[in-house]
């Protein structure tokens, strides 16, 4: 949320003389860098949730269950 603030802020602080082009440049690097980060670490978390979902309905099944050599059952 922040950086989306701070993105959004960039003209008006360009506008008000208080950031000059040259640290508009860096700014925005430095956001699209942060964006970035982001993204990666929401899809670690997504995976990570994944795999412990798919463990945990594994584990409530019961040890029981499951195929093995020419049947399957429970």
């Amino acid at each position: 949320m922040l950086a989306c603030a701070a993105c959004c802020g960039l003209p008006v602080l360009i506008g008000a003389g208080l950031l000059t082009g040259a640290g508009a440049a860096l700014a925005e690097q430095t956001l699209l860098a942060v964006a970035g980060l982001l993204i990666a670490a929401a899809a670690g978390m997504w995976w990570l949730h994944r795999r412990r979902t798919s463990r945990t309905a594994r584990v409530v099944m019961g040890a029981g269950c499951g195929c093995g050599g020419s049947s399957c059952g429970c």
